[in-house]
């Protein structure tokens, strides 16, 4: 059973950072997609980023393009989520997500407990 463990959420300002961290565990396969989602209060869950550990490839949602960095420590098995000029409306609970295979592609196998960001304004 795959097992993720993600930190780093906490409490900013706006125009500030932080970095998420997720760190799977209890696989064997070579090949994998990991990355966050998030939620935010009365909305519907929506994709954030995904990076595959084959050939880092990574996808970033249109609202974090430009602000949000994907990165991933295949060696370590954690993914990370390097978020800066946070806004208000990044407040949200960031899930950690995780594929079997290469791909993204459809819903993720394995989900994390969310850690809370939430952006003062």
């Amino acid at each position: 059973e795959v097992q993720l463990q993600a930190s780093g959420g906490g409490l900013v300002q706006a125009g500030g950072s932080l970095r998420l961290s997720c760190a799977a565990s209890g696989f064997t396969f070579d090949d994998y997609a990991i990355g966050w989602f998030r939620q935010a209060p009365g909305k519907e869950r929506e994709g954030v980023s995904y990076i595959s550990s084959s050939d880092g490839s990574a996808w970033y949602g249109d609202s974090v393009k430009g602000r949000f960095t994907i990165s991933s420590d295949n060696a370590k098995n954690t993914v990370y989520l390097q978020m800066n000029s946070l806004l208000p409306e990044d407040t949200a609970v960031y899930y950690c997500a995780f594929w079997d295979g290469a791909s993204w592609l459809g819903d993720p196998d394995y989900w994390g407990q969310g850690t809370l960001v939430t952006v003062s304004s």
